[in-house]
């Protein structure tokens, strides 16, 4: 059915085609879909149904929730959130790459704010496992972040399944610089401070993983994963989208500003995964993301050292097949 109407979506403008295809997605059967196949997973103390999950950005504010657990994901990622409401990047700022199966976006953590990402969480009869992805406002400055960091993880602690540090999105400026190993490292201690602290206030363990950039030093995700066993954090996504425009220079939109997602990002995506591996072995669970439309780009993730998957731009391209064809060849 996605194939039929891909084309007239691909017509319109990208941002209004998602909106229009999620909401589209609330109104079909949960019986149009084909059942995702069992694949049990363990990870971060979760356990999974299989290793396919939604990255963060399609649902930046938990509004689809029980529509897109039709699809069949084992897990879904929402936001990324602020702690407060902010619009984003000036639009256009999506852009659809179709013969490089790519798609460019400087959205710019556009999202209504946590507080109403929590109503629309609470809200929701989905019952699956939630990730909830925290950044923080373009306005605060660097040495002020942690305190947005903060504020998110205290707000969203009691309704996620694992919560997600993003520090590697390149569309809020300098946000990057925060994987810096004078930043990073008082990131995460302050986090998981606070993630003790609210264990006991809550009696549950939610697990914390960072996003981290395509775009690092082969040396700089070596000092992150470094810090990240050091923290003890549970995992890391790798990885977000890439600034990089060498294979995609010479398609229209190639040279837009903004993070480069999907077929292009494949490669670099693995080869950070397989570096992370080798320097965190099994005390750090690996979520690969980058370039997954297939099952052998599904299989390369997982060989490199990837416990979960996660996919964005692929769905985009392939539809809610997408997931059924990554666990079966």
């Amino acid at each position: 059915m996605y194939s039929l109407v891909r084309p007239i979506l691909f017509q319109m403008d990208a941002e209004k085609a998602h909106e229009l295809s999620l909401k589209a997605l609330k109104w079909i059967p949960k019986i149009c879909f084909k059942h995702s196949l069992a694949q049990p997973v363990s990870a971060m103390g979760l356990d999974f149904p299989h290793p396919v999950g939604l990255a963060a950005g399609l649902d930046k504010n938990g509004e689809y929730l029980d529509a897109l657990s039709k699809i069949g994901f084992s897990f879904i990622e929402i936001g990324t959130v602020t702690p407060r409401a902010q619009q984003g990047n000036p639009k256009p700022r999506l852009f659809r790459l179709p013969k490089a199966r790519a798609i460019i976006n400087r959205m710019g953590f556009n999202n209504q704010g946590v507080d109403a990402l929590i109503a629309n969480v609470k809200k929701a009869k989905y019952q699956g496992i939630l990730g909830i992805n925290i950044g923080k406002n373009k306005e605060t400055s660097l040495t002020r972040a942690a305190e947005d960091y903060l504020y998110c993880l205290k707000k969203v602690y009691a309704f996620a399944s694992y919560i997600t540090i993003n520090v590697s999105s390149p569309n809020t400026p300098d946000l990057r610089l925060l994987q810096q190993d004078k930043f990073f490292a008082d990131l995460l201690g302050q986090l998981c401070d606070e993630q003790q602290r609210l264990s006991q206030e809550f009696k549950r363990w939610v697990p914390l993983v960072v996003k981290i950039s395509p775009d690092e030093s082969d040396e700089t995700l070596k000092q992150i994963a470094d810090i990240v066993v050091q923290k003890k954090l549970s995992g890391i996504i790798a990885t977000n989208t890439t600034c990089s425009r060498e294979a995609v220079s010479q398609f229209p939109y190639g040279t837009e500003q903004g993070g480069l997602s999907g077929k292009p990002l494949r490669s670099r995506s693995t080869e950070c995964l397989r570096l992370l591996k080798e320097r965190v072995g099994n005390e750090v669970s690996l979520i690969g993301v980058g370039g997954i439309d297939d099952y052998a780009s599904a299989q390369e993730k997982l060989k490199a050292g990837a416990s979960l998957l996660q996919v964005y731009t692929g769905l985009i391209y392939e539809g809610p097949r997408l997931i059924h064809s990554l666990l079966s060849p």
